[in-house]
C-alpha cells in the first residue's frame, strides 16, 4: 500500500505578489503607512482635501512606480548587493611593505605547518 504526496514545489521561493519580491513588498507597504499617516497629520491641521488627496495620490502613484521599477531592475537580491558592493573600495592602498614582509616570517596568515604555500592552517 503505497501513499501518493502532494509535492510543494514552492518551497524556498521567495515571497511574489504582483511581480514585487520579497523585500520590495515591505517597502511598499512602509511607503503606505507613512502616504496614511501624512495624509492624517495634514487633514487634522486643517489643509483643503483638494489639495491634499491629489498630492497624497500622485506621491503614492510615484511609490509604486519606483518600487516596481526597483523589483524589475534589482530583482529578489540585488538591491542589497548592490548596496553592498558600492561599499567595496576601489583600490587599497597600502603605505609601506611591512603587511607584505610580515606573511614571508611567518605573520598571522602562514604560522604552524612550515609547508611552502601553505596559507591558512587548517590545525
Amino acid at each position: 500500500m503505497s501513499s501518493i504526496y502532494q509535492i510543494n514545489k514552492g518551497i524556498n521561493k521567495p515571497i511574489e505578489f504582483n511581480g514585487l519580491h520579497g523585500q520590495y513588498i515591505a517597502y511598499l507597504a512602509a511607503g503606505l503607512v507613512l502616504l496614511l499617516i501624512s495624509f492624517a497629520a495634514l487633514y487634522i491641521l486643517g489643509a483643503s482635501l483638494v489639495l491634499v488627496l491629489p498630492l497624497i495620490l500622485g506621491l503614492g502613484a510615484g511609490l509604486f512606480f519606483a518600487v516596481t521599477g526597483l523589483s524589475k531592475r534589482f530583482g529578489v537580491h540585488g538591491l542589497s548587493k548592490f548596496m553592498a558592493k558600492r561599499g567595496l573600495p576601489g583600490y587599497v592602498k597600502f603605505s609601506s611593505r611591512r603587511v607584505f614582509t610580515g606573511l614571508k616570517q611567518g605573520g598571522r596568515f602562514n604560522q604552524g605547518s612550515g609547508r611552502k604555500g601553505a596559507g591558512y592552517d587548517r590545525d
